[in-house]
């Protein structure tokens, strides 16, 4: 009988640590900037005209603005490297001041960069 009564409970506990071991594996393989996982998305500002000028939009960058900077940067060294092979780019909206230090452009909590691939 007390067999019976430790079953049902060892099974819930190995399904439990199987659910937060499924969790922490995915998680594990998102990039983490400044330890959070920021969304961004890159796309050429005017199509027509060029790819070489591009817009990254990080989401929520609040959270850390030195963690948005990193994953823009991420971002826009994946977008220059898609449509010129190239990983060089120059940033056109935000410039260091003094202590090198970036004042980000804000949109509600999200950041918008501005930059130029260097072909």
């Amino acid at each position: 009988m007390m067999m019976n009564s430790r079953f049902p409970l060892s099974l819930m506990l190995v399904a439990s640590l199987g659910l937060v071991a499924c969790g922490q594996s995915r998680d594990d393989k998102r990039m983490r900037f400044d330890g959070i996982v920021f969304r961004t998305s890159a796309k050429p500002i005017d199509k027509k005209e060029t790819l070489l000028n591009f817009r990254v939009e990080v989401r929520d960058a609040l959270q850390s603005q030195r963690g948005a900077l990193a994953a823009a940067t991420h971002e826009a060294t994946r977008y220059c490297i898609q449509n010129y092979g190239t990983s060089r780019f120059d940033w056109t909206n935000i410039t260091p001041d003094s202590e090198g230090r970036y004042q980000i452009q804000l949109d509600n909590r999200d950041a918008i960069f501005t930059g130029r691939c260097k072909p």
